[in-house]
């Protein structure tokens, strides 16, 4: 597809594309604004050199021609910084009757963008925009801004073009993203090797999960592929739905209807009841349906249980979908460490976060003092049996609690090397 991004001057058009081009550069070929590059390589001004400019245009349009063709018949999306309609639009606006005659007769046999997207923002913001630039050679006057847009504007409709607009008249980052989803690209991370598409990753609270999820963040990625068998990390965590359950409580008590989910424990909150769990591994697997793991992607699917079913009951929530793909590292800690670990991670002004809440003692004690994993899985390694599906699984000893890097690794990288021999053998 060839797609040009037109828009006023200075709302971002060169940046973002070379934004772009930088992140996505297998996929893409991003051309300049062939008025601009012909302009510079010329040394024309666009105001006084209206005449040398028009001819240095037409003289400059079959190479550009050839280069669209070249990088649409290898698969690329062309994506060009403007386009002669919006010249033409200057044109007029500015009285260039000879350039505006010359485009008449050439127009119906330009070969035109499949699609249009419009960098939309008010002639104010170009103009302030403009200054910021501080480059005199494109400052267009307000007036004449006025003439072009409408001139462009009438020109899309004679021909019915397939125009998008996107506001930039906003942070940069939802320019650009919005700009990349409407083009249809997808970032893809390089893959070393073949990757665990899913881990679950099970255990008590502050049985260091997090803390290991951090550590495999931090490694290069072709190390993090090589030796733990993970790609690019996304993580599924449930406590953020729980705190926002918790959350939501606390309004449906401001308002006099009572909590739902849970009750309040000192500065803290507890769980009210076990219909809870069920509910957030369902999410979970709700989210996981709705954004699978990618090519070259692992997802970290994070959650605690506790009971005499606990994480039977869990497990057989997933699709086989999931558990086909699925390994499970189980973190083992006992009861003492756990609590002792969740109170030295405490922090009363960040309790909503990840590393930083606290599980209140009698939500402890009631949940997860004791869990069903030590007779699901007995054994050191293996693979568990769930709903058809045989699960590989390694669990860990974490104790004492790894600090340094290379505890995580002298730790951890061979219960990955197990889980991943287990993965390939079943």
């Amino acid at each position: 597809m060839h797609i040009s991004v037109e828009g006023l001057p200075a709302v971002g058009k060169s940046e973002v594309l070379a934004l772009l081009r930088l992140y996505y550069p297998d996929q893409v070929l991003v051309l300049p604004e062939l008025v601009k590059e012909v302009a510079e390589r010329e040394g024309l001004d666009l105001f006084r050199d209206r005449a040398r400019l028009g001819a240095a245009l037409w003289e400059a349009l079959p190479g550009r021609e050839e280069a669209i063709r070249a990088a649409r018949a290898a698969g690329k999306l062309v994506l060009e910084e403007s386009h002669l309609g919006v010249h033409a639009a200057y044109a007029a606006a500015l009285g260039d009757e000879r350039f505006l005659a010359q485009f008449r007769e050439r127009e119906g046999e330009l070969p035109w963008p499949d699609r249009f997207i419009r960098l939309g923002a008010s002639i104010p913001v170009s103009t302030a925009r403009q200054r910021a630039r501080g480059d005199p050679r494109y400052t267009v006057p307000a007036d004449v801004l006025a003439r072009m847009l409408s001139v462009l504007d009438h020109w899309h409709a004679r021909r019915r073009s397939d125009l998008r607009v996107l506001d930039a008249d906003r942070p940069p980052a939802a320019v650009v993203a919005d700009l990349a989803a409407e083009a249809g690209l997808t970032y893809r991370t390089p893959s070393p090797g073949p990757v665990l598409p899913y881990l679950l990753l099970l255990g008590r609270p502050a049985s260091g999960k997090s803390e290991l999820i951090q550590f495999l963040r931090g490694l290069p990625p072709e190390e993090r592929a090589q030796a733990y068998h993970l790609g690019a990390l996304r993580i599924a965590d449930d406590f953020p739905i729980l705190w926002q359950l918790f959350r939501e409580d606390d309004l449906w008590e401001r308002v006099g209807r009572g909590r739902l989910h849970s009750r309040r424990a000192g500065e803290n909150y507890a769980v009210a009841g076990d219909h809870v769990w069920p509910f957030l591994t369902l999410r979970l697997v709700e989210g996981l349906a709705q954004r699978p793991a990618g090519e070259g992607e692992t997802v970290i699917v994070e959650f605690a249980r506790g009971g005499p079913t606990a994480y039977r009951d869990a497990l057989s929530l997933f699709s086989s979908e999931i558990l086909e793909q699925a390994a499970i590292l189980y973190l083992d800690v006992p009861f003492a460490e756990s609590w002792r670990r969740n109170l030295a991670r405490y922090d009363r002004a960040r309790r909503d976060g990840i590393l930083t809440h606290s599980v209140p003692r009698e939500e402890m004690e009631r949940t997860y003092a004791a869990d069903d994993w030590p007779t699901l899985a007995p054994n050191p390694e293996g693979h568990l049996a769930i709903a058809g599906v045989r699960v590989p699984y390694v669990t860990v000893p974490n104790v004492p609690e790894p600090i340094a890097p290379a505890d995580f690794a002298r730790r951890f990288q061979p219960a990955f090397a197990a889980l991943w021999g287990l993965h390939q053998a079943r």
